[in-house]
């Protein structure tokens, strides 16, 4: 489980600190004191003890560290100020991610024929997996039709392509899940992913995540209401 998380941590080389954490509804946003902002999905969870009584103030590398927590509420928090470094704007630019992927992953994949598993309820255009021969959907909280999680022990290495929710990356789950679809053509996604080409090492293919473009907006919006965050930021692809 350490590698994914130890690359993401190693990878921050910044002096910045964390000088504001925002609790939202459904996401949880981080600031630093250059000015970054990131953000990740939410996660309920508070029964073990906190490793820090709080990230603000910490340097963002060691605010980081949170991310390993198994306080859930606390790993959102160190997922964020991951992102506020790693999702940048500025940062992808410099990377020469900053032109949009027109958020369709699959594009230039050959789908068709192909067994695909989504892990998380993803909303994507249905070109997404075009001409697909079968499509499973693992969910935590399973609807009609949908596989629990659980399933995924069996269901991924039968998979040619494999479609993980960057929020697996708070519960812990995000490790296994990569394992698991070691077979596959593997691809993270959402604005929880953070866009570290390092990742790749892992036998990632791609990496689409968002970078914040909107900070104050975004930070109004996300104490007041949940859902979908992209208008208030940009989608980019590492491949």
């Amino acid at each position: 489980m350490k590698d994914y998380y130890r690359i993401l941590i190693d990878g921050i080389d910044t002096s910045a600190v964390v000088s504001r954490i925002v609790c939202g509804k459904s996401w949880t946003g981080a600031e630093l004191s250059d000015g970054s902002f990131g953000i990740a999905m939410h996660t309920a969870g508070s029964s073990v003890e906190r490793l820090f009584d709080s990230l603000v103030g910490l340097p963002a590398k060691e605010a980081a560290k949170s991310v390993m927590s198994w306080n859930f509420e606390e790993a959102s928090e160190g997922m964020a100020v991951i992102n506020a470094f790693y999702n940048g704007v500025g940062r992808m630019e410099r990377l020469g991610l900053a032109a949009p992927f027109d958020r369709i992953c699959t594009k230039g994949i050959d789908t068709v024929g192909k067994t695909v598993a989504f892990v998380g309820h993803l909303k994507m255009p249905p070109e997404t997996v075009s001409g697909c021969k079968e499509l499973y959907i693992l969910e935590r909280d399973p609807r009609l039709g949908d596989y629990p999680d659980s399933a995924c022990e069996y269901i991924l290495p039968q998979c040619d392509i494999v479609i993980i929710t960057g929020s697996a990356s708070v519960n812990k789950t995000m490790p296994r899940l990569i394992e698991l679809s070691r077979s596959a053509v593997t691809i993270l996604i959402g604005p929880t992913v953070p866009m570290c080409p390092a990742l790749k090492d892992l036998g990632i293919e791609r990496l689409s995540g968002m970078a914040v473009r909107d900070k104050a907006g975004i930070i109004d919006w996300m104490q007041r209401e949940a859902g979908n965050p992209y208008p208030y930021g940009e989608t980019f692809m590492i491949v």
